[in-house]
């Protein structure tokens, strides 16, 4: 067994674990700490791949933002998991069709390999070999795919615009700061003059 060989089946073994562990684990900080775990390891899955430039992704956009963050909303926020899993029966009919949909077409795409082996070259692009991975990406992406990043881009946008106003919460306790009405403020409503007798006062 080749050294790449062996790192490869070691970073897979490792991905499988930590996914199960991701699924199973009771502790939602745990399920993020091993989803990260798996993060890494499957960088280094694309780094024996020759794809340096999705190791990096993955690592930096994965790991360091999204991972990151998940794990600080976990922790800082005092979220009762045990309320929320309350109502998980009822949502056990569309979890499961929607697995089984998802799992025919992992296999649709795995048997593809088998039924049809020459489609899986057939939509690959000429590449030169001067062309290192990333600047090949690039070229590919900022070309031929150009219109479909930019509409991942804006489902990206309108997605982060639509979290941001469902988890705003308004407390009627809170006072919050009225920009417009302290600038329409006049003398008459931003100033109350009171006559104190002599020896009524504070």
């Amino acid at each position: 067994m080749t050294l790449p060989l062996f790192f490869f089946y070691l970073f897979s073994a490792i991905v499988i674990a930590s996914a199960i562990m991701v699924i199973s684990s009771r502790n939602p900080v745990h399920s993020v700490l091993f989803l990260i775990l798996a993060f890494v390891n499957a960088a280094g899955i694309f780094m024996l791949a020759g794809a340096e430039f999705l190791a990096l992704i993955l690592i930096v956009v994965y790991v360091g933002a999204v991972a990151v963050l998940f794990l600080f909303v976990v922790m800082m926020l005092d979220v009762d998991f045990g309320e929320l899993r309350r109502g998980m029966l009822q949502y056990a009919p569309i979890g499961i069709v929607v697995g089984l949909i998802l799992l025919l077409e992992l296999l649709l795409v795995a048997g593809s390999a088998w039924l049809v082996p020459e489609a899986a070259g057939s939509g690959a692009l000429p590449i030169s070999g001067d062309v290192d991975n990333i600047r090949a990406i690039g070229r590919v992406l900022y070309t031929r795919y150009i219109y479909l990043f930019q509409a991942c881009g804006l489902v990206l946008l309108v997605a982060m615009i639509g979290a941001i106003v469902l988890t705003l919460r308004h407390k009627p306790n809170v006072k919050r700061q009225d920009v417009a009405a302290q600038v329409a403020r006049t003398k008459a409503t931003g100033v109350e003059i009171v006559k104190v007798e002599s020896g009524k006062g504070l």
